[in-house]
């Protein structure tokens, strides 16, 4: 029989104080890794902290940039090559008029920092800048962040006119707008197009509709104490009565200055004198002319016109038999003293096309596209027909009266005060599909933001 083994207890003694210190061992390991996975957590942590710190302030400084490059506006006159420069000074002027200190542009278009957190030091630098070889846009780059981590935006703008919220009416008049008769303005796409702008400065009676006669649009009234007369059964966005008032009548409509007019630009453009003795009955085509002051003109045959036709006041000039235009009427009369002597008067059809339409020969008057009449200081009166008249309409009085109607591209705008008077059967149909702004029509130089622009510069 074998005899009983008495069990160690020192042996389970040493068994267990190696498993416990292989427990210490592991455990000690657990933790330096845990350890370093909770210190590279946290710096990668703080990096993306930091990172996202440095896009917010680039982020803010684009914010920034968009603010005050969109309130830049350079002449319309100044030459491609003085952009940069023209832009970078209204951007500095403007920041100086508003006695903006922590922000600065050199002259190189350099935007030293600009701290938007002190405890952070999160700031922002800007550079603009204008390629070679794209001269109407101008580059912005926002780079955010603080010592260590940088982050650089990208975003382009286009360098281009100012479009004037006149062309967005259909017709604009500084004085009253009267309609009589079954006059009708509509839009040929959109009601928005027959939209009616009336100033009326310190006029009350802004708008007056008897007969039965419609604007499809909505009217705007910049003179608050204006008051509008729409009497049964015409219509204002298609309601009459009191409805039509007040759904489709705003007074106090926030104002605007009337574009000034450039008619200097045209006269380039005239290589022939009209005789004075030329028999105007007779049929004839037309080119590039100037009517001199006093003749008076009575065209009573078939004309075609063709190209600029710079009438020089004072003149009254008449046309009562078919006028084929491609091309556009200027008249040269002073905008602030309008003349009775002055007169643009339109008894035939008419019918009209786009100088664009012009052949090679007219050179660089083909860009000039959009206007069809200019004419400061005379009054312009339709009392014939028209298929399309392809453009703005402007001068010192504007009235359409008989049968006189048709589409007109563009906007027909009232410079004077007097009333702007529609009688008889007129139907106007304005298009606004293709607007553009009108040759001929100052409008400043600004910088329009480009949302498809924006990219992140890789470092």
């Amino acid at each position: 029989m074998r005899p009983k083994r008495k069990s160690s207890r020192r042996e389970r003694s040493g068994s267990i104080l190696i498993i416990a210190m292989m427990f210490v061992v592991v455990f000690s390991a657990l933790a330096v890794c845990m350890t370093t996975l909770s210190g590279n957590s946290v710096q990668l942590a703080s990096n993306h902290h930091q990172l996202g710190c440095a896009l917010a302030s680039a982020e803010s400084g684009l914010q920034v940039m968009r603010y005050w490059l969109t309130r830049v506006t350079i002449p319309n006159s100044t030459a491609q090559e003085d952009y940069f420069a023209a832009i970078v000074n209204s951007f500095a002027n403007d920041l100086a008029a508003n006695g903006i200190s922590n922000i600065t542009v050199e002259a190189n278009g350099f935007i030293p920092a600009v701290t938007l957190q002190t405890a952070d030091g999160q700031s922002f630098t800007a550079q603009i800048e204008i390629q070679a070889d794209q001269p109407n846009i101008l580059e912005v780059y926002a780079t955010g962040g603080n010592d260590r981590i940088t982050h650089t935006i990208k975003v382009c703008y286009e360098i281009e006119p100012d479009r004037h919220p006149v062309f967005d009416y259909g017709i604009a008049t500084k004085g009253p707008l009267h309609l009589q008769g079954s006059c009708e303005v509509d839009g040929l796409n959109h009601n928005s197009e027959a939209d009616v702008y009336i100033e009326c400065e310190g006029i009350v009676d802004a708008l007056s509709m008897t007969g039965n006669t419609a604007i499809a649009g909505d009217v705007r009234i910049g003179n608050p104490d204006a008051e509008a007369s729409v009497g049964n059964p015409s219509s204002i966005g298609g309601e009459t009565g009191q409805d039509a008032i007040d759904n489709h009548v705003t007074t106090a409509a926030p104002p605007f200055d009337f574009p000034e007019l450039d008619i200097v630009r045209f006269e380039d453009y005239v290589e022939n004198d009209l005789d004075p003795e030329t028999d105007t009955s007779n049929d004839m085509t037309l080119e590039n002319i100037r009517i001199l002051p006093n003749t008076n003109p009575h065209f009573s045959g078939n004309v075609s016109l063709r190209g600029i036709v710079f009438v020089e006041s004072p003149n009254i000039v008449k046309f009562t038999g078919n006028t084929d235009i491609i091309g556009i009427i200027i008249g040269d009369g002073d905008l602030d003293f309008p003349d009775a002597d002055n007169q643009l008067i339109f008894l035939g059809n008419v019918s009209s096309q786009s100088v664009s339409e012009l052949g090679a020969g007219f050179g660089d008057l083909r860009e000039e596209t959009g206007t069809f009449l200019m004419a400061p200081g005379f009054s312009v009166s339709f009392g014939g027909s028209f298929e399309t008249l392809n453009g703005v309409i402007a001068a010192s009085a504007v009235d359409f009266s008989g049968n006189a109607g048709g589409i007109i591209n563009g906007t027909v705008m009232n410079y004077g005060d007097d009333p702007m008077a529609f009688t008889g059967s007129v139907d106007l149909v304005f298009d606004h599909s293709a607007i553009q702004i009108p040759a001929g029509f100052e409008s400043e130089i600004v910088l329009q933001y480009d949302p498809c622009s924006y990219s992140v510069v890789e470092p």
